[in-house]
């Protein structure tokens, strides 16, 4: 075997055995190292070299990024992530006819849906989408991401928070419960712009929590740092000052009235 290429299977049986047993610190360490070693071999992207070597290559190579993509979310590092999958995604759509399927593929496909979702990015998610074969879109990983990107377009938050509860993959939690997030701050937002204060009890059906102490724990922690104007009293949560503070926007009626005449008189005249 070519010394290159030994030098980095060795770096990276060393950076599994350290994956396995949850020694993080050193997986990152390592993860540097290779990723520096992999450079030596002409044969990945951008380049696509045809050397003798060049499918056990792609193959390692493909392999650690895929390693690298699980690390960044057992870290809870996204802009790890999103680096690490773009490094990753040449080997599924530029060489995925030279290698063998990959095991990791959909779930890590469906990773990323599920951060473009978690982000609010939902042009990207879409477009990653549109990107995905009838195959992969049939897979349970990408079903997954489809219908959560689908319940939380609908407002269907009880079906995005019960998603949690049958992840197809056990990487998908640290997402689910940023989403899970997201939908509560979503749903806190609404909240106190439609109501002058709720009740405790109230608050936590509307929150989606299953206990009162759940509810309180999330405005101490929480909303007390997104929303210092909310106030707790008299068992209820109170949302005065935050109408209060934000600020009045009067809506131009006749200003957009005259715009929209000015419109149709145009279109009277092109017609």
């Amino acid at each position: 075997m070519d010394p290159k290429l030994t030098e980095v299977s060795q770096f990276f049986e060393r950076f599994k055995a350290a994956f396995v047993r949850h020694d993080f610190d050193t997986c990152s360490r390592l993860l540097s190292q290779l990723k520096v070693l992999l450079t030596q071999f002409r044969s990945l992207p951008p380049l696509f070299e045809g050397t003798p070597n060049a499918i056990h290559e792609l193959s390692l190579a493909r392999d650690i990024y895929e390693h690298a993509v699980i690390l960044s979310v057992k870290i809870e590092d996204q802009d790890a992530f999103e680096r690490d999958f773009f490094q990753l995604k040449p080997y599924y759509t530029d060489v995925g006819n030279l290698l063998p399927p990959s095991p990791q593929e959909y779930p890590i496909l469906g990773l990323n849906l599920l951060r473009l979702l978690v982000q609010n990015r939902i042009a990207e998610f879409h477009t990653e989408l549109e990107l995905l074969s009838s195959t992969a879109l049939e897979n349970p990983c990408i079903k997954h991401a489809v219908e959560l990107e689908q319940s939380f377009m609908e407002g269907a938050y009880n079906r995005v928070l019960s998603a949690r509860q049958k992840v197809p993959h056990e990487t998908y939690v640290y997402f689910m419960d940023l989403l899970a997030k997201t939908v509560r701050d979503e749903i806190a937002g609404c909240s106190e712009k439609a109501y002058d204060y709720l009740s405790i009890n109230d608050a936590r059906q509307m929150l989606l929590f299953s206990s009162d102490q759940e509810l309180l724990e999330y405005i101490k922690e929480v909303l007390n740092l997104d929303h210092p104007e909310w106030e707790m009293k008299n068992s209820s949560v109170f949302f005065q000052k935050a109408k209060e503070s934000a600020p009045c926007k009067e809506i131009p009626s006749l200003q957009l009235i005259n715009q929209t005449l000015s419109y149709a008189r145009e279109l009277e005249r092109i017609v």
